[in-house]
This record gives C-alpha cells, structure tokens and sequence, in this order.
C-alpha cells in the first residue's frame, strides 16, 4: 500500500467562444493536461460534492467540480503509462484497468478532498495469484457487489470476462469466476448477474447468466449493425439494450431484450448523418442515451420510445475536426445529482487531453409516426418520404415495406410535414409537434395525374342558380377555390385526385360542406344553399343556432353571429385541446374568432342548454 499526495498542475480555460451547432447543452469550463493523454472518465459524489475521475495516461487524476465553473485538480495517483484507462466505482473504492498491465489499481477514496488516498494494485490471488495483468474495460454489477474485467489475455486467461467479488473486502478483490465461452469481450454492462457483453472482433453481443460465477448460462446472441460491437448499456425498465460499434460511419443501436429468444432490433442513429463519425461509449440516464462520438463530441438522444431514437441534445468538444476516426471525445458520464455532465478529449492540438465540464437541458423528444398507403388501393407505399419543412438540417425519413414510419425531433410547434413518393401527388400537412407526445399521421398518396372538377350551386327553395357563390376543396391545408358563374356553374380542369373537404357558400346563404370526399375520376357535383339563416347545411335540427362560418377556409378571422340568446362556443384544435371558449348572452353581437390561431385545423362546437352542440369543422391557412 502506498499514499498519494502530489498533485500535478494542469491549465484550466475559462469563457471562450463556442461553435453555434451545440444544442440544449452549456459550456461551463474545461482542464487541460500538457503531455498526456485521457481515456475513459467516470464520477464520484460524496460528502456533497462531486468529482471526476479521469483515465490519464500517467494515472488517475481526480478534479472536484463541485463548482462547475471553476474545478480544482486535487491528486494524480501514478498509474501504468500508457492511452487506455477505465475506471468504475464500488462504494467509496474506485478501480482503474488499462492495457499497460499492472491488473487492476484500487484507490480508496474516503479521504476526499484530502490528496492523501490509499492504492494499490491487485494482481488476482488464490490460482489466479500474478495472472490480473492487461484489461481493457470493466463494469460492476453494483447490485450483486461484482467486478467484470474484460480483455486483456495473458497465460491464464483469453481475453473474455473475469469475475472478483468485491462485497467482503472491496479493496482487496476475490477472483471467483469468468466467462470466455465466446472469446474475447472488449466490453460490457452487467446488471443484477445478467451480463451483456461486447464481442467486437465477432461483431455480437451476448447475454449471459452469470448467477454461478464457475458456470455462466449462455442466453442468447445478436449482430450488431457494423458488426464491431464496442460497448452496450441497458435501458431504465431493462427490456431494452443499447448498443455501439466502433467504425466509421456507425450506429447507437436499440434492442428489444424483453424476450431473448426473439430480440429484435428496434432503431438506430447517427449523431450526424453523413459525417462519417465514429460513435464510441453510450451510457443511459432516465430515459435518454448520453453517447461520445469521437470527433463529434457527445450527443443526448430521447430513448423513451426505443423504437424511435431522436436526438434531442449534443455538444462538440472535439471543434477542430470533423469525420471519421477515432480523435476526439473519448467518455461521458451522467450521473452527478447536479445534472453536471464530464466528457474527456484524448487530445486537443497543442492543449493534451482535456476534460470538459457541462450543463445539460434534458428535454423530451416531439415524435410523429403513422403509415403512408396508396389513397386508391389502400396498400402501403415503400419509400415514400415525410420531411418537416424548415427544420435544420432537415428532418426527414422514409417508409418501410409495410408503409410505415417513425420521425421525431428536437423543436416544438407547428410545422409544413411534406409526404411525397415519385409518381405521386405530395401532400402537405400542418402538424403540431409537442415534447413527450406522438402525433400520428396516417395519410394515401394519390398518383399524378389531373381530372375534371365542375358542378352547379343552386338556391335550395326555387333551384334557381346562385352567381358569383365559393367552392373551396381543402387537402390537409392546402386549398383550391372557385366561383360559379352567372348560370352557378363551375370548372376545374387537372384537378388532382384524392379526398377533400368541400364547402360551398355564398354571401346571403348559408354553407354546404361534404366532409372526407374521394375524388378518384371525373366528378359532377351540386350543392343547394338555403338563405333563411346562416349556417351548416345538415345540422342538428332541434339546435336553434346555426353558426355563419365565412369564409371557410379562412386565412385571417371570421365571424360568428349566433341567433340564440345563451350558449357556448367551445373552439377545439385537431388534437381535441381547448384553444378559446366564449360564453354567449342575450346582448351577444357577431363575434371575431381565429385571429391568434396557428394555421391548421380546428371544430367549433356551440351548445345550448338541453340540446346537442353542434360541430362547424374550420380550417385555417396560411
């Protein structure tokens, strides 16, 4: 056993300017070591403070962050010399491995703040005795008091996992097992005697039994999408498994666990589609995945919906390069109370390795999902593409064989979604997305191809033709308009196909409106409006007010005269939310509603005491 009291003096830059990309994450200061490297970082809190741990390539080095403006380096404990470190904590111990050799260096860390700490290094004991030498990774089963050691090699053994017990003495290791059955694992995740190991040279992950250390159970396999399985992590409610692989171009990757004999792969993401980027170490924290990806920096991804990965914050601590290759961020650790973030940098040009010290503002994801079919056929449509317009980069994603989809993004608020497949008719849609909640979009795609639209408006009474009345064909926002002439009669050539909503009125009259109509070949419609009050043509006839809705779709605000002396109006949006509510009474003139609405869909429902309300379907445009 020895003591540790030196520190060694590191730079530490404060307040300079930061790339625009980085989203929903702060920069509060970093540190910089001259002359060496950073590997892996992890955390420790205690006595009400926190601490890094930071993987140097000279050894340990612990920085209190407690104030993350302004952390203060306290010891560096001597370590092997050499690129890899990884480091995890057991109560108050932490246990540090590299490829240097030398097993694994325990460090009490009870005596912080003071630099004076108690390490040494374990070799193995009983038959293990001097064969702890190489390890790449660890991982404790927390749960279970475990230490999982991952490859190395060495005479005694392959490079899979070896097992120390650490609940009777955590300073001092019981070697009590391993598992090679499958060769080498680079690294892994174990939780409650469950391990879930990273076979990177096979390109797998496995999930293993590990209840009797001396005879682990095989449960099950599964291919990576880069068949380079780096690192996996399990999700909150454990039916889910996320997973890295470190090459060029890669992927975070989601599993469903939840029965082993069918996983299923469920999504994956890149923190910058095109880039090239290398993912490296995710980790996961209520409900979202906080992943290095080298010269990307790190990025936070909404996983609550496995199934539809959306990144919803990232920081680049890597600014000076971009694309593939593994420079840059190396780890990432969640998990301070504080909501403070670490991520090391292996080394900055000119600088060494860093260590970076941030605020996250975790915010949940807005999703869309639903299923794009043929509008005719009804079957569904592969390849057909959703874009949210205005979004940048632009958000977008294609359908799959069955005709569906999922999407999801950062922003919130209304937005343009463009649905388009070659030979078809797009469509455009106003949709609100909002954080936490899934708005489904299901629509079909009408192909090209223009049709003949005409018709007749004539006065409900005496049928005679009614001039100069407005037919209006709404499509998910988008609105084509006519006028009849002299005779009330219409024309509209090269009109695409597909369904409506269908409104026609007139000055004096009150509206005709046909909701959801098919227009697949050439149509011949007629509409007959009455003018003895203004309102819905089909309505509830026992409701005295009828509502003049003009015009329908609007583009500003319309007008409102209700013709009963008591009421309410109760104005919904498209997804059922209350957007204004007014109380009708006997002096009540005509009423201005629509002014402050977002364009988009909206029912205003009007009830009188003991009758049914009546519902007008408005829409709005821009």
């Amino acid at each position: 056993m020895k003591k540790i009291t030196a520190a060694l003096i590191c730079g530490l830059l404060l307040g300079f300017a930061l790339p625009a990309q980085n989203l929903n994450v702060t920069y509060r200061s970093k540190m910089s070591f001259t002359g060496q490297t950073l590997a892996n970082v992890w955390g420790y809190t205690a006595g009400g403070r926190e601490y890094a741990l930071a993987g140097a390539s000279k050894g340990l080095i612990i920085v209190d962050i407690t104030n993350p403006d302004l952390p203060q380096q306290i010891v560096q404990i001597p370590g092997p010399n050499n690129l890899w470190k990884e480091i995890k904590t057991y109560r108050h111990y932490a246990y540090i491995v590299s490829e240097g050799g030398q097993g694994i260096q325990v460090v009490d860390l009870s005596a912080l703040p003071s630099p004076d700490l108690n390490s040494h290094f374990y070799t193995g004991d009983g038959t293990v005795a001097g064969g702890i030498l190489k390890i790449h990774a660890l991982h404790i089963d927390t749960a279970k008091g475990f230490l999982y050691a991952y490859g190395g090699g060495g005479s005694l053994f392959s490079g899979g996992a070896k097992i120390f017990d650490l609940k009777p003495d955590p300073y001092n290791p019981v070697f009590v097992g391993k598992f090679d059955q499958l060769g080498y694992i680079h690294d892994g995740y174990v939780d409650n005697d469950t391990l879930y190991a990273g076979h990177i040279y096979q390109g797998i992950f496995s999930i293993v039994d590990m209840t009797d250390k001396s005879n682990p159970h095989l449960i099950a396999t599964q291919n990576t999408p880069n068949n380079f399985t780096h690192n996996t992590w399990i999700s909150d409610d454990r039916r889910s498994l996320f997973t890295t692989d470190e090459v060029n171009n890669s992927t975070l990757a989601a599993y469903d666990i939840s029965d082993p004999e069918n996983i299923r792969l469920l999504d994956k993401i890149q923190s910058n589609p095109g880039s090239n980027s290398m993912v490296h170490n995710t980790h996961v924290w209520n409900n979202y995945a906080i992943t290095s990806w080298y010269k990307d920096g790190f990025t936070i991804v909404d996983v609550t919906r496995p199934d539809n990965l959306v990144q919803v914050g990232n920081f680049d601590v890597f600014p000076t390069a971009t694309g593939g290759g593994s420079e840059g961020c190396w780890g990432v650790y969640p998990y301070f109370p504080s909501g403070t973030i670490i991520a090391t940098v292996i080394s900055a040009p000119g600088a060494g390795g860093e260590l970076w010290v941030l605020t996250p503002a975790y915010v949940r994801a807005a999703y869309m999902e639903g299923k794009i079919v043929d509008g005719f056929s009804g079957n569904p449509l592969v390849g057909a593409q959703i874009e949210v317009l205005g979004t940048a980069p632009l958000n977008r994603t294609t359908t799959l064989a069955d005709g569906t989809y999922k999407m999801g993004q950062e922003q919130e608020g209304y937005f343009t979604v463009r649905v388009s497949r070659t030979g078809y008719q797009s469509q455009d849609f106003t949709a609100l997305f909002q954080r936490g909640e899934a708005r489904i979009l299901n629509t079909g795609l009408y192909p090209n191809g223009g049709l003949t639209v005409q018709g007749q408006v004539t006065n409900a009474y005496d049928g005679s033709p009614v001039p100069n009345a407005t037919i209006s064909f709404s499509n998910f926002g988008s609105v084509r308009e006519t006028t009849t002439n002299a005779s009330g009669n219409f024309l509209i050539s090269d009109f695409p196909p597909g369904v409506y909503d269908i409104s026609a009125g007139a000055d004096g009259y009150g509206q005709a409106v046909r909701l959801h109509y098919k227009i697949a070949k050439n149509r011949t419609l007629t509409f007959s409006l009455t003018s003895d009050f203004k309102g819905v043509q089909g309505g509830d006839p026992g409701t005295t007010f009828r509502p003049a809705v003009w015009p329908n779709p609007f583009y500003a605000s319309v007008e409102i005269i209700p013709e009963a002396s008591e009421g309410r109006i109760t104005v919904l949006d498209q997804f059922g939310r209350v957007v204004e509510t007014v109380e009708i009474n006997e002096t009540q003139g005509p009423i201005q509603l629509g002014a402050t609405w977002a364009p988009g869909l909206y029912y205003l429902m009007y009830g009188t005491p003991g009758q049914n309300p009546s519902v007008t379907k408005m829409i709005k445009i821009k």
